[in-house]
């Protein structure tokens, strides 16, 4: 015989899977900045500029993790999954990670070569 509460809570774990799928479309991973200047040869304005972009690049990554967490909402609680549900659950929660952890370190990298070109900025164009 089947229940239609666990009937109902299955079907709904379903759809929002369904939707989890569909949704991963809508997180756009944004491109980072197309260079970053040479610190040692580089202009006071060149290195505004390179600032301004790693920082929107920084708020973008920022905006498309929170798109991927919000990609893939846990079951509501209490919810019974079959194993083949729990697989797809489990399953896009890997990839979530995954694209997490990408992302971070994406963000790491840029960021870094950022301040090592700063650096280089610094020491050639020191302080009078």
């Amino acid at each position: 015989m089947i229940r239609i509460p666990t009937l109902a809570a299955s079907l709904a774990a379903v759809l929002a899977l369904g939707a989890a799928t569909a949704a991963q479309a809508a997180c756009t991973y944004p491109p980072a900045p197309s260079s970053i200047p040479d610190g040692r040869t580089a202009s006071y304005e060149d290195m505004v500029e390179a600032n301004k972009a790693v920082k929107q690049f920084i708020l973008d990554v920022d905006a498309y993790l929170k798109c991927v967490d919000d990609e893939n909402p846990a079951p509501a609680a209490g919810t019974k999954l079959s194993d083949e549900q729990k697989k797809a659950v489990d399953a896009a929660e890997r990839l979530r990670v995954q694209k997490h952890n990408a992302a971070v370190a994406d963000e790491e990298s840029v960021r870094d070569r950022f301040n090592e070109q700063l650096k280089a900025y610094k020491e050639a164009h020191p302080k009078k």
